[in-house]
């Protein structure tokens, strides 16, 4: 399934406000540049794990089925899934 990377953002933004609200945690503004472990989001790497899952099924690629790929930002990890052929 081909998604833009303005789609891949939203979702990442949306799932990781769905995480703090489950944890109660309110969620600073969220842009490409933010940190995802280690900063204000207050998620964890279980929660990253669990963004990971949900990309992939959506989009229907897994760029870490040979090995993990360092990724910091919410603008990194979107770019693992984008097509590259495209926005």
């Amino acid at each position: 399934m081909r998604v833009t990377r303005n789609q891949l953002l939203e979702r990442i933004r949306t799932t990781i406000e769905r995480i703090a609200a489950e944890k109660n945690l309110t969620v600073p503004p969220i842009a490409e540049e933010t940190v995802l472990l280690g900063s204000t989001l207050g998620i964890d790497s279980l929660d990253l794990a669990a963004i990971v899952v949900e990309l992939s099924e959506v989009t229907g690629k897994d760029p870490f089925q040979d090995g993990f790929i360092e990724f910091r930002t919410v603008g990194e990890l979107s770019d693992l899934y984008r097509d590259k052929n495209g926005e």
